[in-house]
């Protein structure tokens, strides 16, 4: 018999070492965590505080993204409140961008719509962009995070530093639909948005900003 016969023997004959109990102080096991021989039933003992240890890791994990993920949320809807209460439509760019700044320490944040009303054609926000900028804006299917690679939107932005990253959000009503504007984000760190980061929550900032300002677009 070779390990695998006995250890497939004792799969198949769960009664053995109750049948043969003396054998659980005499069968004498290496402990990696005390580093001597111990009885059987002691090494079982360490590997049930093992698997305890491992199970209180995964939890204080869990507890940790549940708490960061709720604070998340609260940040969110202090933002998606501050969009609700404003009293002109003309305002919610700026309140809009400074909300995200604020509420999520954002380094820097700015947008431009296209095909705006006729009202809003002197506004900051409503700066002509060249065709590239829209059509680079219509082919994203997802919001655009990486290194800023001499952007034209990296322009818009106003800083002292110069902007390493960007995060480039577009804004259209639904998937497929027109896209009438680009919200930017931009970092003087080069690590702050990349190609890897996961993009679930910009586009949920993207959906609620383009609802927020739809009211601006002809």
């Amino acid at each position: 018999m070779n390990s695998n016969d006995i250890a497939d023997y004792l799969t198949q004959h769960p009664h053995f070492f109750e049948e043969h109990a003396e054998l659980l102080s005499t069968v004498k096991l290496t402990s990696p965590v005390l580093g001597r021989a111990i009885s059987l039933q002691e090494r079982q003992m360490e590997i049930v505080r093992e698997k305890y240890k491992l199970l209180e890791l995964r939890m204080s994990d869990l507890v940790r993204v549940a708490q960061e993920n709720d604070g998340i949320t609260t940040k969110f809807q202090t933002w998606t409140r501050s969009l609700l209460l404003a009293r002109n439509d003309v305002d919610l760019p700026y309140i809009l961008t400074q909300g995200l700044q604020q509420f999520f320490d954002l380094p820097h944040a700015t947008l431009r719509l296209w095909d705006t009303a006729e009202d809003y054609s002197h506004t900051w926000f409503s700066q002509s962009v060249t065709e590239d900028v829209r059509l680079f804006a219509k082919g994203l299917g997802s919001p655009f995070c990486g290194k800023n690679m001499d952007f034209e939107a990296a322009g818009w932005i106003e800083s002292d530093e110069p902007i390493q990253s960007l995060a480039m959000l577009p804004l259209r009503l639904a998937p497929g639909a027109s896209t009438f504007g680009l919200l930017v984000l931009g970092s003087p760190d080069p690590a702050r948005y990349t190609k890897e980061m996961a993009t679930d929550f910009l586009v949920k900032i993207a959906d609620t900003a383009s609802a927020a300002l739809s009211c601006l677009i002809e």
